[in-house]
């Protein structure tokens, strides 16, 4: 017996060394793939120590040998835009065979989530998914992942664009890469790297946070194992729960939690509907009791009542004045009828029980279909809810992409290095803008980080925030916002960037504009221009709105000029109107003020102010009330004349 289970381990252990010593390349490699044309283009991967490899694409043929640590890397020679190959890679009793692979241009498509979302939730998905047939488009889309240390491999593969899969394509790069196929005609690889709800930070290699004093710190206070990772992680929670509630309930506590009678009077507050990780919970996983008070206006029509949810992550029991009226498990929307006579005129209370196993938590979906109603009464209930915390899972302890700087980078931006591209496109910045004036250093530092990495300056494009009403912010009481837009287009100084304005095509009341046609065409403009030097040959035709140049002052007006004007300014308003402008005197008090169009000029006043100083346009944090563009239909980037800082003093990094 004892001789069968050695001969069985050392098979076992055989085997292990054959597979071992296999070559493999890593998952960016594969069938339906996209190399970049026009430049050396690395191949690589493992094998056995000193084993030969051989490459070959096309009548390409290049030869190499393993290292000491089973690594090896050969690069192709340029070549220009073609196919399809056949890639094949041959050691010493295996062969790796990749089919149907192009030469073109490849574009990294990285930040959060306005860029991982999906070709299936944008605004035009039901007429554009049935056309997209788009063989020369093709999409790796990168499995979210995090790590403390540098990973060599990720998890995807290479796909190409057929109406089964452009669900799954970045929206914004679908519409990028479709719109630069009919410029050029050539190949577009897609490396969709990206999360939803993350710092630009997590995005950093650790060697460029040590060059910077600030974030040197935050680089030094990494994690050494996965075990200091729990226990952090589980005194990071303790203290919030200490912080917020004092303890957590027991299950008598708990049982009260649904009555109408209950005193939730030292409750906290959040925002719902809502992730309740962005809203006071970062990392919690568990179950957290919402309550809100409803009046019924006397004489109302309270029969019939349903209460509407549109999702829930993920679990939940919903109460009406202590009665429980339905339970769900799942995101799926809700709909359950109010028992008549329940509600009463005056006070009632919801109370919604919510487990959350993991990522998000709470009562998500649109504002619109959170709501009780019937034929005849409509109670809307998104807006500020009571909550308190009933329990935590062991899985809030594990760590989120934000928990620790550098991890997004060590698992999803390392291991594509050295893959040949063309550039990267970039839509991030809503979770960084607290902290708007940290972000002039650290977006630039993330940009040249890669930039490093690869060895190249590579054309570097990104999305200036459209509108959101994040918290009202303004020229009054500062802008959040406005003040992170300003950090984005300060990173234009970069050599190779462009920048695709938004402004105008946000929702006030959506983080998530779902218009991502015109997100993607204007970077594809900015592509143009700074990648492939096209579209500038007469200087009218820019890529990009008008961006303010100079201000000079006559009597009361402000006279303000402009760069990339094109064929000229215009105001898109009906009755020529330009809104969005404006104007403070030496008080420093800001003013609505009356502009207009004068050549390539805008002239702008208010009666209130008869010595202007400065002048803002769109300096607020739904800055939808703005209309300058150019003529070749580019809205002018928001800006401020002065230098005044608002509230967004940055703020220290650390654990999120």
């Amino acid at each position: 017996m004892k001789c069968f289970i050695w001969g069985a381990l050392l098979m076992s252990l055989v085997a292990g060394q054959v597979a071992f010593a296999d070559v493999r390349l890593p998952n960016v490699f594969g069938s339906h793939m996209v190399l970049q044309r026009r430049k050396p283009v690395p191949v690589w991967g493992w094998a056995e120590a000193g084993e030969k490899v051989t490459v070959t694409l096309g009548n390409q043929i290049k030869a190499t040998k393993a290292g000491k640590d089973g690594k090896w890397r050969v690069t192709l020679d340029a070549m220009e835009a073609g196919g399809p190959y056949q890639l094949l890679v041959k050691g010493k009793s295996t062969t790796v065979t990749f089919d149907d692979v192009l030469a073109g241009d490849v574009w990294i498509c990285s930040g959060q989530s306005n860029m991982e979302w999906p070709l299936s939730a944008a605004a035009n998905a039901k007429t554009e998914i049935p056309m997209a047939n788009q063989p020369n488009i093709r999409q790796l889309l990168v499995k979210k992942d995090i790590s403390l240390t540098p990973k060599d491999n990720i998890e995807g593969s290479w796909r190409v664009c057929t109406p089964a899969t452009a669900p799954q394509f970045t929206a914004v790069g679908y519409f990028f890469a479709k719109q630069l196929q009919k410029e050029l005609n050539v190949p577009i690889g897609l490396i969709n790297t990206s999360w939803g709800g993350t710092h630009s930070e997590t995005w950093t290699s650790r060697e460029a946070m040590n060059q910077n004093d600030e974030l040197r710190l935050v680089a030094n206070n990494l994690p050494a194992s996965s075990e200091e990772v729990s226990q952090r992680g589980a005194a990071r929670t303790q203290a919030l729960i200490k912080a917020q509630q004092g303890s957590l309930p027991t299950a008598a506590d708990e049982q009260t939690w649904a009555s109408a009678t209950l005193n939730d009077s030292e409750w906290k507050t959040m925002n719902m509907p809502g992730d309740w990780e962005w809203g006071g919970l970062p990392t919690l996983d568990g179950v957290v009791w919402f309550r809100q008070d409803i009046i019924i206006p006397d004489g109302s029509n309270s029969q019939k009542m349903v209460l509407y949810i549109d999702s829930v992550a993920d679990n939940d029991s919903t109460f009406v004045n202590g009665q429980l009226i339905g339970s769900t498990k799942g995101g799926k929307a809700r709909a359950y009828a109010v028992p008549d006579g329940l509600l009463k005129p005056g006070r009632n209370v919801v109370a919604i029980r919510v487990t959350d196993t993991d990522g998000s938590g709470g009562l998500m979906g649109r504002s619109e279909q959170l709501k009780l109603a019937n034929d005849n009464l409509t109670i809307p209930l998104a807006g500020k809810w009571k909550y308190r915390v009933a329990s935590v899972f062991a899985s809030s302890y594990k760590p989120g992409p934000n928990t620790f700087a550098t991890q997004l980078f060590n698992a999803m931006i390392n291991p594509l290095i050295p893959y040949a591209v063309e550039g990267a496109i970039w839509y991030q910045g809503e979770s960084n803008a607290g902290r708007a004036y940290q972000y002039r250093k650290t977006f630039p530092l993330m940009i040249q980080d890669w930039r490093q990495h690869w060895g190249y300056d590579f054309p570097f494009l990104f999305v200036q925030l459209a509108s959101f009403n994040a918290a009202n912010g303004d020229s009054r009481q500062g802008s959040n916002w406005a003040e992170l837009r300003e950090a984005q287009t300060m990173t234009l100084q970069l050599p190779n960037t462009g920048m695709a304005v938004t402004s105008d095509i946000g929702e006030s009341t959506d983080i998530h504009p779902k218009n991502k046609l015109d997100v993607g065409n204007r970077l594809a403009a900015e592509a143009m221009r700074v990648a492939y030097n096209k579209g500038q040959e007469n200087g009218n035709e820019p890529s990009r709105g008008p961006q303010f140049n100079k201000m000079t002052i006559d009597g009361n007006r402000a006279i303000l000029t402009f760069g990339n004007v094109g064929n000229g300014l215009v105001a898109k308003d009906k009755y020529g109107y330009l809104r969005g402008f404006e104007v403070a005197g030496a008080d420093k008090r800001f003013y609505y003020a009356k502009a207009e169009i004068q050549g390539n000029s805008v002239i702008v006043h208010a009666d209130s102010v008869a010595s202007p100083i400065a002048v803002r346009y769109g300096w607020a944090d739904d800055n939808g009330e703005v209309n300058l563009y150019n003529q070749e239909n580019f809205p002018a980037i928001p800006f401020r004349t002065d230098t005044w800082k608002g509230i967004t003093e940055a703020a220290k990094f650390g654990e999120q």
